[in-house]
């Protein structure tokens, strides 16, 4: 009755924004989560990447207590020594020289967006050529670097001078770069249209002709970046290194936070005033955003990403071999996507029966994106659920 009541509740105070799922999660520990009802469910998709560390991380939940006894937010008008010191990691682990510190991925492509515009203003260029497919966000700008019509629809006009060709269509993408192009933005792997990989040929030539041009190359790594493909940052499997990358998802181990990275002649266009984040960079926040990182180093998740991420990817395609209506497995590491030549949202609907929490994008693309803690036989579960459901199909 509790259940049915906040989610009767819900239909009532909240804005008809999310097709939600009807079950109410109460709480999680460790790769499993609890509704209201005390059912349990193996979460294979942990808030859509956000908890890579699983739910109730005991150092996490540490960090919290203390920090937020001592100094949870203050303003960017001071100096922050956890933000100093989250920025200075991340630098470390990537190409990057410096970073603006936000509250979400989209937050974190915004930044992207003015710093490459300021970078074009000097020579009067102004256009950013996104990809057919992507995801990007869902303010008015990033929703208009997204190429998916089902998220645009109704929102339009969006910002000018914004572009897409198609995904790994090098030609295509050369033959729209004109003496206007001042940014390309690409998510190495496409997260919400399906678990599409950039192909090699791709991004090489798509560096090298940035490069030529003076353009910036934007990577956006909201949903593949921090450990989830098996590397710290998916560009590191490519060996070609963006200008600029956006981070979020599970940065903070669930605690709202976004960053943008850039080399230090790119960085260095803004100026103060430029743009600013209230929230963004807090104490509290970039603490546990340092605790996520040591917890991944110590325990070498990265690496076990890409292991577990063999093993599962092995599994998914036995049950292709298994099943005609499974079409293709894609991914790297831990990002992977079964798509099918029907509906996904039954499968869907039957593994949550049965105790297995999945995504379906793109209609007919089984998104898996599991904590990084993720074991073989928590996969070997995960794989028992699925082989019972597809055999009914």
């Amino acid at each position: 009755m509790e259940t049915e009541k906040i989610i009767e509740d819900s239909k009532k105070f909240l804005m008809p924004t999310y097709s939600r799922i009807p079950i109410v999660i109460d709480h999680g520990k460790g790769v499993r989560v609890w509704d209201k009802d005390g059912k349990v469910y193996l979460d294979f998709i942990s808030g859509i990447g956000v908890m890579a560390l699983g739910y109730s991380h005991p150092e996490i939940c540490e960090v919290i207590n203390q920090q937020s006894c001592k100094l949870i937010h203050c303003s960017n008008l001071y100096h922050i020594e956890n933000q100093l010191k989250l920025a200075r990691k991340l630098c470390e682990l990537s190409f990057a020289d410096r970073v603006f510190f936000c509250n979400s991925g989209a937050e974190a492509n915004e930044a992207a967006i003015k710093l490459a515009r300021k970078f074009g203003n000097k020579k009067g260029a102004y256009e950013i050529i996104a990809m057919e497919n992507s995801f990007h966000g869902r303010t008015l700008a990033t929703l208009g670097l997204t190429g998916q019509e089902k998220y645009r629809g109704g929102f339009g006009p969006f910002p000018p001078e914004f572009k897409f060709v198609p995904f790994n269509n090098f030609k295509a993408l050369e033959n729209s770069i004109n003496s206007k192009t001042c940014a390309v933005i690409i998510e190495p792997i496409q997260g919400e249209g399906g678990i599409y990989e950039a192909s090699f040929d791709f991004l090489r030539k798509t560096r090298e002709i940035c490069t030529r041009e003076n353009i910036l190359l934007i990577f956006d790594e909201v949903q593949c970046g921090l450990g989830r493909t098996g590397k710290w940052f998916t560009y590191q499997h490519y060996d070609v290194k963006p200008d600029i990358m956006t981070l979020a998802k599970p940065l903070a181990s669930g605690l709202p936070i976004g960053a943008t990275l850039a080399r230090e002649n790119i960085a260095k266009i803004f100026s103060p005033g430029d743009h600013a984040s209230t929230f963004g960079g807090g104490s509290l926040i970039c603490l546990v955003a340092l605790k996520f990182l040591e917890i991944m180093e110590r325990e070498n998740l990265v690496e076990k990403a890409a292991k577990m991420g063999e093993y599962f990817k092995e599994k998914l395609n036995s049950l292709k071999q298994k099943y005609p209506f499974i079409k293709e497995i894609r991914g790297k590491g831990l990002m992977l996507g079964v798509e099918l030549t029907l509906d996904g949202k039954p499968i869907l609907d039957k593994a949550r029966e049965r105790g297995l929490l999945i995504n379906v994008t793109r209609r007919r693309v089984l998104r898996f994106l599991p904590p990084l803690i993720v074991t073989e036989s928590d996969i070997d579960e995960a794989i028992c659920i699925l082989d019972g459901i597809l055999e009914k199909v």
